[in-house]
Formats: C-alpha cells, sequence, structure tokens
C-alpha cells in the first residue's frame, strides 16, 4: 500500500550574514541596491519557494573596536523593503527578522498586519532577541534587559501581537460610505494588558489581516527558546543541519507541541544549508572546495579564532597551527552577535585535538567547523539528500543560502528544484491567493483573546 510522500519546504535567505558570502566572486553586487533584493525575490518565486527571508542588525558589528568588514555592513529596513518586494511577486511569503527588545508591541503589530494586508497574506515575522548594551546604545532604553529577561519579555511582546491581530471580528466591515457600509462598534475589541514588561490598553487600528495573523518564525536554541518556539513558533529557523543532530532537534521540539496543545504540523523546522552542484560527484567536491577556500581566508580563520579565544591572534599564521593556550572565557573581542561560542574552552579543546589528530592548520580547521557545504553532490544527488531529511523526520525543509547576491539562489532554482518536482515533493505551482500560513500547511491562527473584551 502507498503512503502520501512529505512535502518539502523551502525558504531563500537573502546573503551577507557571517562567512557564508564569497564577497570576492565577481558575481556578488550591493547587499542595498533593490534590484538585488528584486531579483533574489523573482528567483525565489521562479523557484517556487514558500518564503524568502532577510535578516536585520540594528547595529554595525565590530571586531577588535573596528567595523568588521568581513560581514555585511549595512542593510536597509526589513519591512521596507519586504513592502516593496510586495509590489513585485505574488505568491511568494516575505518574513523579516524583527527584536522583540528594541520594539514596541503595537507599533509593530500594526507594521505586520499592514504587510500582510499590502501583499495579500504573505508576511511572516522571524522573531529575535537583543538583550546587550551594544546593541542597546542605538536606543533609548539602552543596554537594560538583562540577558535572562530576553524571553519573557519576548514571550509576552508576541502574546499581546496576536491579542491585537485577533482584535477585529472576523466579518468586520471598515466603513465605505460609497456602499452606506459602516463598521459596527462591537467589530473591533478594546484590549488592557497589564504585564510586568507593558502596560497598554486602547484599540488596534488594523482591520483582521488575510491570514489572521503573520506566520511567527523563531530561532532560539536555547532551552528557553525552544519552550519559546513550542508555544509561539510556527516556523523554526534551525542551524542543526547535520542529520543526526537534526533529527535529535526535530524529535525534542516537536516533543513540546502536544503540551501546548498544539499537533506537530503545526510548527515547520528549516534549517539553513548552503550546497555545492556539479555536473559529477567529483566536480561538486571541487566547488565545495573552492567556495570553501574563498569563504574562509586567511583573514577569516582568524578572525574565527579570536571569537573563540577572545583575544588578538592577528600575529598568527592561518596556516599553522592552534593556539596552545585556552581562552578566557571571560574575554570577548567582537561585539553585535550574539554569543556564538558560549563554550569557548570546551570548543578549543575539542578543535585543537581534531586538528592535531588530523594534522589541520587554523584554516583548515576552521573550514572544517565553519565552512563547509551542508550539501555537495549533483542535482539529483542533493535533491535525493534534502527529500531524505524531509521523509525521515530530520526536517520539514530547508532555508536555502546562496554564497551571492544577488545571483546564489539561481543555480539551484534551475538544477534542484526540478529534481525535487520530478521526485513528487516539491510543488510546480503555488495555489492561487494562498496565503503564506496555507503554503506552508499550518493551521489557522488561535486567538489569544484572554486580557480581550469585546464592546457591548
Amino acid at each position: 500500500m502507498s503512503t502520501t510522500r512529505r512535502q518539502v519546504h523551502l525558504a531563500a535567505h537573502f546573503p551577507g550574514v557571517n562567512n557564508t558570502t564569497i564577497w570576492s566572486d565577481p558575481l556578488h553586487r550591493s547587499q542595498i541596491d533593490f534590484g538585488a533584493f528584486e531579483h533574489f525575490a523573482r528567483t525565489a518565486e521562479r523557484g517556487r519557494f514558500d518564503y524568502l527571508f532577510l535578516a536585520e542588525g540594528l547595529r554595525l558589528r565590530e571586531h577588535k573596536g573596528l567595523i568588521h568588514d568581513l560581514d555585511v555592513v549595512g542593510r536597509p529596513n526589513t519591512l521596507a523593503v519586504l513592502t516593496a518586494l510586495a509590489a513585485v511577486t505574488q505568491h511568494i511569503g516575505l518574513v523579516g527578522t524583527l527584536s522583540s527588545t528594541f520594539n514596541e508591541p503595537y507599533e509593530l503589530a500594526r507594521q505586520l498586519a499592514t504587510l500582510d494586508h499590502l501583499s495579500n497574506g504573505r508576511a511572516g515575522w522571524n522573531v529575535v532577541t537583543s538583550s546587550d548594551a551594544f546593541h542597546g546604545a542605538n536606543f533609548r532604553r539602552g543596554g537594560y534587559l538583562d540577558h535572562a529577561d530576553r524571553y519573557t519579555r519576548a514571550a509576552e511582546f508576541v502574546s499581546l501581537a496576536k491579542e491585537l491581530w485577533g482584535s477585529w471580528a472576523a466579518d468586520a466591515v471598515v466603513a465605505d460610505r460609497s456602499s452606506g457600509r459602516f463598521l459596527a462598534d462591537d467589530a473591533i475589541a478594546t484590549f488592557a494588558h497589564r504585564g510586568a514588561q507593558f502596560d497598554v490598553a486602547g484599540r488596534f487600528n488594523v482591520p483582521r489581516s488575510p491570514q489572521g495573523s503573520p506566520v511567527i518564525v523563531q530561532a532560539g536554541d536555547s532551552g528557553d527558546g525552544r519552550d519559546f518556539a513550542a508555544r509561539h513558533a510556527e516556523v523554526i529557523f534551525s542551524r542543526h543541519s547535520v542529520f543526526e543532530e537534526a533529527q535529535q532537534f526535530y524529535r525534542d521540539v516537536k516533543g513540546r507541541l502536544a503540551g501546548r496543545g498544539r499537533s506537530e504540523d503545526s510548527l515547520k523546522i528549516l534549517p539553513a544549508v548552503t550546497f555545492a552542484l556539479g555536473d559529477t560527484e567529483a566536480e561538486a567536491a571541487e566547488r565545495a572546495r573552492e567556495d570553501s577556500l574563498a569563504q574562509v581566508g586567511p583573514k577569516t580563520a582568524i578572525t574565527v579564532l579570536e571569537q573563540v579565544w577572545g583575544v588578538d591572534l592577528s600575529d598568527r599564521d592561518a596556516d599553522g597551527p592552534l593556539p596552545e593556550f585556552d581562552p578566557d572565557p571571560e574575554a570577548s573581542i567582537t561585539k553585535g552577535w550574539a554569543p556564538r561560542y558560549p563554550n569557548a574552552v570546551q570548543i578549543a579543546q575539542a578543535w585543537r585535538a581534531q586538528a592535531e589528530a588530523e594534522g589541520l592548520s587554523i584554516r583548515e580547521l576552521v573550514i572544517r567547523v565553519a565552512g563547509r557545504q551542508s550539501f555537495v553532490g549533483t542535482p539529483g544527488q542533493v535533491a535525493a539528500e534534502i527529500d531524505r531529511y524531509v521523509q525521515e523526520r530530520a526536517s520539514d525543509g530547508f532555508v536555502i543560502v546562496g554564497t551571492t547576491s544577488p545571483h546564489g539562489l539561481d543555480e539551484f532554482v534551475d538544477r534542484v528544484i526540478p529534481e525535487l518536482q520530478e521526485r513528487g515533493v516539491f510543488r510546480t505551482e503555488y495555489e492561487e491567493g494562498a496565503t503564506l500560513r496555507r503554503t506552508l500547511g499550518l493551521p489557522e491562527p488561535t486567538e489569544v483573546v484572554a486580557e480581550v473584551r469585546r464592546v457591548g
């Protein structure tokens, strides 16, 4: 008896964050020009991707007190870019990274609901938390928020946003004098939220959006982050792309859903992955090697090491051995990232052991742990591996990260997407008029009305 194969979900990540991007590639273009965003979005839509995904930084990253020139410098406002992209696309979802620390619920809920209206139900919000004074210095509140409180604020922020989005009756009619229709007073709930983080009251002034509420995406990996995801997230942007680790993460997070009264299909897990393609397996391997060397040059290799050791290592030879001393766990030389290597001493010891066992230089070690391509092979081989992850519940799909702007997605769309479609696990056309929520196969949002009262 045949069984229905699980369908693959794909998102496209605009390049530029960390060392994935090959800045020296002749194909690489602007990180700011709208034409780059438009080409990226149109390519992802041509590939029938579920959504595109923009990161956002609220301050320029620094390394050793200087602007970190090996990372994206400058990025236009995410909501503005997504709104512009809504006008040049028809089907693909539009997801932006927006902080729950340095925004306010009412304002951000309005902006996201507006994007959902303008895009006919294609908006999504990647909820991120920011707790450090480095980012906070750009804002009135400064760095007041303790690290331990970031998910406390985020949880209350998202709950309040859901209250606002659900406060309009589904059949509410906006005033239209030409047709003689008017908005009934009891069609909009008043809200009165009194919480530890927020104290707000009033009426939300944006009608219910096409998909009820934007899709909630989240990327936290800590215990608190996983609990937050089980409660609020509808998509997880995961860093677990190695098969066994991905399966463990999948089981852990999906296993938390029942306790929240949620089904397995109410949350999609999409790890971020890179790729290298070739007409033969050997050609793909050589392409992957060349990409890794371009992504992790000598300067990048030393920078990654400095992020772990927390001290200046510029006198080190990238083709030489790792430092023989352990990191100072209290030292910090890089600002603007969430802690990338929180257990620095253990990581350094593991890296040294691996480098000694395999005879790896600093650069070779960094390529091994941070610069390898996730999927390497012919288009058919890559499609088969993507399919294996989804069928064996290591993921529900992937966030595809290209190496250049704006052409990094082109080859994947042209060569891998047809293979997935041939296998019967990826759509050949969008459903006409589908919202992002429907495209992802997510249930309708449940309203959060505990602290909302109806008028009348």
